[in-house]
């Protein structure tokens, strides 16, 4: 009885053995994922904490730094990856590389013509004061400064000239408003690389005025083309009958000296040029012999 009451004991420690082990390594496994959860959340945090503790600065660009405790700080910084406070400081980039703008002015010249004008500015900030752009104008410094100096400096330069000489003069016109725009910009920590001018018209009426001169100026070429063409040929004509008059001086003058002479020998000279083209002729010619016929020659 004893041996039988044992054998179900031992059994149920075994059992009771197994489940214990069991629950323990369950219990184990927990902890560990456990474990792993906490370190992936820390890394995850710390990751996080650093991607915020680092930004870049492409090529071309320069940095303003933020603090939310100190304002704008002195510092520019350069190209590459750099470091900051998450949450306290915060970087505003700039593009300090050459970058072109149209503006278009429209204003009046001396002798009060409407003239539209297309101003082509190639500029970029002074990267030193890059701080005091920031502070004192903005990120888009570009949108409010350009056109208000444009504008300044071009109704200035254009006042001094009349709509002719802003033709005639385009080159220096366009030089003075590039020194006066230029040294206008300074004050703002901007500097220009090049100033041109790509479009110049005026208004409707002055351009109908310099089509109509120009019409009357060709009309007037035209008609002195006429009257020096009619003035040659008269002096050609006159030229032409002195010459004629004088021949038929001279003409005159060889019949008084050599009397029939003359007018034998012209005859002989015409007589051997008709010859001469007849003989040159595929038809034949009969001429009768033993008479004169040729301009009534003596035989």
């Amino acid at each position: 009885m004893r041996r039988r009451t044992s054998i179900p004991c031992a059994l149920r420690r075994v059992r009771w053995r197994s489940q214990a082990s069991k629950k323990a390594k369950v219990a184990a496994m927990a902890k560990l994922f456990e474990s792993i959860g906490k370190l992936g959340l820390a890394l995850a945090i710390g990751g996080g904490v650093v991607n915020s503790a680092l930004y870049n600065v492409d090529a071309g660009h320069r940095a303003v730094i933020f603090d939310r405790f100190r304002g704008v700080q002195d510092i520019v910084v350069g190209e590459g990856t750099h470091f900051l406070i998450p949450w306290v400081q915060k970087p505003v980039i700039f593009d300090c590389r050459s970058r072109p703008r149209n503006v278009p002015v429209i204003t009046g010249s001396k002798d009060l013509q409407n003239v539209n004008i297309t101003l082509r500015i190639l500029f970029r900030p002074v990267t030193s004061q890059l701080p005091r752009i920031f502070t004192s104008i903005g990120e888009d410094y570009d949108e409010r400064v350009l056109p208000s100096i444009t504008t300044e400096v071009l109704k200035a330069v254009v006042a001094r000239f009349d709509a002719g000489e802003l033709i005639t003069q385009r080159e220096l016109v366009s030089r003075q408003v590039s020194e006066d725009l230029t040294e206008r910009a300074t004050t703002f920590g901007l500097i220009l690389d090049d100033v041109s001018l790509t479009h110049l018209t005026f208004g409707k009426e002055f351009t109908e005025a310099v089509e109509m001169k120009q019409v009357a100026q060709q009309e007037a070429e035209r008609a002195r083309f006429v009257v020096e063409k009619a003035e040659q040929q008269k002096q050609a004509t006159i030229i032409s009958a002195e010459g004629d008059s004088q021949a038929a001086l001279l003409i005159a003058n060889s019949l008084m000296d050599a009397g029939d002479g003359l007018v034998e020998l012209r005859k002989l000279e015409a007589a051997e040029d008709i010859a001469f083209q007849l003989s040159r002729s595929r038809n034949v010619t009969y001429l009768p012999s033993g008479q004169g016929t040729l301009f009534q020659l003596q035989p």
